[in-house]
């Protein structure tokens, strides 16, 4: 990723965070329509502590990635304790067009072409790097 697409997700990031709950949820949602399979992935009395996973780890993302050597040990960790929960590989595309598709609706007009290629670079980076750790 360029420093330029790292403060375009770092600057955006922060105008999520006020609406991260219900951000949380639109991801969700989204995954689980496009991607059915990932439904049985959750159970539904654990998913609000999902959803704060959720937040929590994609805040240290975004807020780390200028320091990849702080993300990508414990993005491999996490792969790694995905693939004991049944996480496939394809699911990763699901994953990462629900982001994309979240951060759209959340952020509207600041939604440029410019946001979605910087997310879409980092989404990429970090899924890589899990792909293969897993």
């Amino acid at each position: 990723m360029s420093p330029d697409q790292t403060r375009v997700v770092q600057a955006t990031w922060q105008q999520v965070v006020p609406i991260a709950d219900t951000a949380a949820t639109l991801f969700y949602d989204r995954l689980f329509e496009i991607d059915p399979s990932t439904r049985p992935l959750f159970k539904a009395e654990t998913l609000p502590e999902q959803k704060r996973k959720l937040v929590t780890m994609l805040n240290t993302v975004v807020t780390s990635l200028h320091e990849p050597e702080k993300i990508v040990p414990a993005a491999q960790a996490l792969a790694r304790r995905h693939v004991g929960y049944g996480v496939a590989a394809a699911q990763y595309d699901s994953v990462g067009a629900a982001l994309l598709w979240t951060l759209g609706q959340g952020l509207g007009d600041a939604w440029t072409p410019e946001a979605e290629g910087a997310w879409t670079a980092a989404y990429t980076l970090l899924s890589g790097v899990m792909r293969d750790a897993a």
